[in-house]
């Protein structure tokens, strides 16, 4: 893996190690979150670590027409107890999935400098937030990147209630025409939604269609 300097550029995704880490260091900003984006690239880290740049392989997605809702869920959709919108409140989407608990994770990767980061891709079209609401109150949603190129790149979700996250995710898709969903990396949670594993190769080439 290479090491980031202040010089905008990263090195070619076949590089990545074996666990799918293609380079460490650079920064947040919006022209290198842009340019990671459209490589194929995404950072992750903890808190205490340095800025961690992966490309996996494979990569974990999600089809649309393959998205399984399962028969519980659908009732929990027909019942339209609660209330989904897209782009109402991104910053709070992001503070909230940075404040979740979860298993396996001492702290969370999504930092004060990376609200602020995706605050700012917000604020130029490029990160969007879809928000899950019970009684004007926000309960479940989630965020991610659209590059226009009919991926969205899914980065974080978070819930309050019991499957209000599933509700956001699966009525964003079901009411978008995105030929892909990014999921990154394994999730038990997004296998049972239908996400799968793919090539990174194969990513690739969907994505840069």
């Amino acid at each position: 893996m290479k090491f980031l300097t202040e010089d905008l550029w990263f090195p070619d995704v076949s590089e990545a190690s074996e666990e799918g880490i293609l380079a460490i260091g650079g920064d947040l900003s919006v022209a290198r979150l842009l340019l990671a984006y459209r490589s194929g690239i995404f950072p992750w880290f903890e808190s205490d670590e340095p800025i961690l740049w992966w490309s996996p392989d494979p990569r974990f997605v999600l089809f649309p027409n393959k998205l399984k809702v399962s028969k519980s869920m659908r009732q929990v959709l027909r019942n339209k107890d609660y209330e989904v919108t897209v782009n109402k409140a991104f910053n709070d989407v992001i503070s909230a999935c940075a404040e979740a608990k979860r298993s396996g994770q001492q702290g969370t990767w999504i930092t004060t400098s990376m609200i602020d980061a995706y605050n700012e891709l917000h604020k130029l079209g490029y990160a969007k937030s879809v928000e899950v609401w019970e009684n004007n109150e926000l309960i479940g949603g989630l965020y991610g990147i659209d590059l226009g190129n009919g991926v969205f790149t899914g980065e974080s979700m978070f819930s309050k209630k019991s499957n209000a996250s599933k509700v956001g995710f699966i009525s964003f898709i079901q009411n978008t025409d995105y030929s892909l969903i990014d999921c990154q990396v394994y999730t038990n949670h997004l296998k049972s939604l239908g996400a799968e594993e793919i090539s990174r190769d194969q990513f690739l080439s969907v994505f840069k269609h």
